[in-house]
């Protein structure tokens, strides 16, 4: 197949030359988003005549290549990356931005959202998003999705109900005036609280956020924090329909030998759910000691796998498995080919026939990208499983694919499989420190696998 895939391109490439090639008339530079910039020194009309015929050779590409298998039409695919700062530091409005997620809508549009700040990880905080309805070529201005005054407004974790289209999404509030370590030391005014809020337009609009800690909180979780990233909808088996939301938080820790804060306090993490499309939420079991900042992936057999930030002391990442769709999770394991410096990271599904909205196939890869590297948070890649992150063992886990988006300083990333099979991670990075900017960077599954 490949040998006839090969002379088939030839034989259109020759046939295109020998038919449109007209003198004077180039390709002058492709652009570092791969765009073929064309000059001319000949008439308008033949630049045109060979845009089109281009044009028309591209579409036939595609027509010959769309029945192939996925491994071979994978030949074909643009072998590019395409970068964009969507927030940066100096960018008007806010001080600083952070703390990335990135969902596409059932309509195929894109939602950046990112926390707006005034200094660091207190104080005035807004829940921010940016729209692109062309798969991240262009992007709108950035709206404020939530604002309360001096107060925090944050952790983005949005989730789309595909049977609805209904956007909804799950973030965090406390007092301005209150820190992380007061409010895990029960020294602050007040806690920390969950609340979720929806879009029925695409994301052009959300409803007002509702509290909703009669439901998805214990009195002795003092610090909280869903995502940061996005949750699922899980799509077969018994829960399928079931909106799950990866969250965290702080507890008073009584066990010797585990991570604590200020030795008596501990990070877990959770879920929030609804089986009901959003009408109420509830919460699972926890999973400690030492873990949170976590992604939620739904694996073949229908089990859910959470990936978390440890503080175990082992510089990789904690894995739980449900096999009751989110409500209860399994002994943390480690993953060691996931290494980390304690960091946020993102784990997704990526579907072998490329459509973004098929996460329950049973075909799934699974997508990984933070920062890799035991020590600092620095080289940010993506990684890429064929086992579908098998639960069987977290030691047998392969990930034999990885590349590097950017080698400097890097942070938080949240990864999105766009309508066009092309992969998307949106994360922090920069030259001297992670928090510079927040890159949105889209490829091609053969360019991740340099095939």
């Amino acid at each position: 197949m490949d040998r006839q895939l090969r002379t088939y391109l030839m034989f259109i490439f020759i046939s295109y030359l020998a038919s449109y090639h007209t003198p004077g008339t180039c390709a002058k530079d492709i652009s570092e988003k791969g765009k073929a910039n064309l000059a001319s020194e000949g008439p308008v009309e033949s630049t045109n005549h060979i845009v089109a015929s281009m044009s028309k050779t591209r579409d036939s590409l595609r027509k010959i290549t769309s029945g192939l298998p996925s491994d071979t039409r994978s030949q074909t695919d643009r072998q590019i990356s395409e970068k964009t700062a969507l927030y940066y530091l100096g960018m008007p409005g806010y001080n600083r931005y952070r703390i990335p997620s990135l969902i596409v809508t059932k309509q195929g549009t894109l939602l950046a959202f990112c926390e707006g700040r005034s200094g660091g990880d207190s104080g005035d905080i807004d829940t921010l998003v940016r729209r692109s309805e062309d798969g991240g070529t262009t992007w709108s201005k950035y709206q404020v999705v939530w604002s309360d005054g001096s107060n925090t407004c944050g952790n983005p974790c949005p989730v789309v109900d595909q049977s609805t289209g209904r956007i909804y999404l799950l973030s965090t509030w406390n007092l301005g005036t209150d820190t992380e370590s007061q409010i895990i030391s029960w020294k602050s005014k007040d806690v920390r609280h969950p609340y979720v809020c929806c879009s029925d337009d695409d994301g052009k609009n959300f409803s007002k956020p509702v509290c909703i800690s009669d439901t998805a909180r214990l009195d002795d979780w003092r610090w909280y924090a869903t995502g940061p990233g996005t949750g699922i909808q899980i799509m077969s088996g018994k829960h399928a329909g079931r909106l799950v939301i990866p969250a965290n938080h702080s507890y008073t820790e009584t066990r010797d030998g585990v991570f604590k804060r200020n030795n008596k306090y501990g990070y877990g993490s959770h879920v929030i759910y609804s089986d009901d499309h959003g009408g109420t939420w509830q919460i699972s079991e926890t999973i400690t000691p030492g873990c949170n900042e976590s992604q939620v992936v739904e694996l073949p057999d229908g089990s859910l796998m959470m990936n978390m930030r440890s503080y175990n002391g082992i510089q990789c990442r904690a894995v739980s498995i449900s096999k009751d769709g989110g409500q209860s999770f399994s002994e943390i394991t480690h993953d060691p080919a996931l290494i980390e410096p304690v960091c946020q990271a993102s784990m997704i599904t990526y579907p072998q026939d490329g459509q973004a909205h098929n996460h329950g196939s049973n075909k799934n890869l699974i997508l990984f990208s933070n920062p890799a590297d035991e020590k600092s948070r620095i080289r940010m890649t993506v990684r890429l499983s064929f086992d579908d992150g098998s639960p069987r063992d977290s030691l047998r886990r392969t990930w034999p694919v990885s590349r590097i988006l950017h080698d400097g300083p890097a942070a938080y990333s949240s990864l999105a499989v766009l309508e066009s099979g092309e992969i998307a991670c949106f994360y922090e990075a920069g030259e001297k420190n992670p928090y510079e900017s927040m890159v949105f960077e889209k490829f091609t599954i053969g360019w991740l696998t340099g095939q």
